[in-house]
């Protein structure tokens, strides 16, 4: 005869009695962290008046003199040139969701910080991503196409080919780098930090780059640091060709080059997106003051007040006005190709 005992098998008492278990802690969808507002590194420091865009004023610089000075000549004085202007246009930014009452009584989880880091990361995905969209719309560019390097430098395609479209097989090479690196001191831009120009890379194109060895190959980033620790920015992978790299997926990547620019889809008629679904992909390299940023209030959350009138709904969100302008064209590369691990 069996032992007569409650268990959890089937058709036992036991069984309404078992319940399933639940983490109370509350994982999140997988992040990039926010890298690419910090290019922005020009901001106001004497706002004349509060209003809805900020100008920026660029001086030009006089002549060099090669003539000696005459002692009994006072020399003519020279007139001071017109200023360029770049404009950064203030907008509000933000974004909301609602906790409701129901919900903060009936979830096994806290609900109020799970949405506030919800926000959170929503607020500094959406400013990374507006912030891109301003800089991969630069007038300088370099691609690799049909297995050629072609650039906006040299004023039309001129390579000997009549290949125009960027190909599955057009990675990019170092030879893009040093070509972005020497237009960039040839501009006299100034490095980001100490020699090194900053590149955001997509993690699917550094790919590509880290792929070429050889003495002028990939060098990792703790040689460049005495304590072997970084020095960079985060997210920075290593340095090449006198750049310091920072991965991150958010870089512009699309088939055939879909909604990289406003206007159209070629660069100084020189070349066009890949065609027949090869993916684009945009690699940046900057100085210092390629990007504008003006700010008349910094983004942050907000923990609304309840207004409704059964006091039900309480709004979390975050709120932000400000802008963005390409400063200084001549700090800021584009570099165009495509990926081996991902063509299409």
């Amino acid at each position: 005869m069996a032992n007569a005992y409650t268990d959890t098998s089937s058709g036992s008492l036991g069984t309404s009695l078992v319940q399933t278990a639940y983490d109370r802690y509350v994982e999140f969808a997988l992040r990039a962290v926010p890298l690419i507002r910090d290019v922005a590194d020009k901001r106001p420091v004497q706002q004349a008046m509060p209003g809805s865009s900020v100008v920026f004023q660029i001086y030009t610089d006089l002549s060099p003199v090669t003539t000696p000075l005459s002692e009994d000549v006072d020399p003519d004085a020279v007139a001071l040139g017109n200023t360029t202007t770049v404009t950064a246009t203030l907008n509000e930014y933000g974004n909301a969701s609602l906790a409701t009452r129901k919900l903060e009584l009936f979830s096994l989880s806290d609900v109020d910080p799970a949405i506030a880091d919800i926000i959170a990361f929503n607020m500094a995905d959406s400013l990374d991503t507006t912030v891109l969209k301003t800089l991969v719309g630069g007038p300088n560019a370099i691609a690799e196409v049909g297995g050629n390097q072609v650039s906006t430098f040299a004023g039309t395609y001129t390579n000997g080919t009549t290949q125009k479209s960027i190909l599955g097989t057009d990675t990019i090479k170092s030879r893009d780098i040093r070509l972005a690196v020497a237009k960039l001191r040839a501009n006299k831009a100034v490095p980001r930090q100490g020699e090194y120009y900053w590149v955001g890379i997509h993690p699917e194109v550094s790919h590509d780059l880290r792929a070429e060895t050889g003495s002028g190959g990939w060098r990792d980033d703790h040689k460049y640091s005495e304590t072997g620790s970084s020095e960079f920015w985060p997210g920075t992978i290593g340095t090449y060709e006198g750049a310091m790299f920072v991965e991150s997926p958010r870089m512009f990547n699309a088939a055939d080059g879909t909604g990289a620019s406003t206007g159209s889809g070629t660069f100084g008629s020189a070349w066009t997106y890949g065609t027949g679904g090869v993916r684009n992909f945009r690699t940046l390299v900057a100085g210092k003051q390629a990007l504008a940023e003006a700010v008349a209030e910094e983004p942050h959350v907000i923990f609304g007040p309840i207004v409704d009138k059964l006091m039900r709904f309480r709004p979390i969100g975050w709120y932000g006005v400000l802008g963005w302008q390409r400063y200084r064209d001549a700090s800021l590369v584009r570099l165009e190709s495509t990926s081996s691990i991902h063509t299409a």
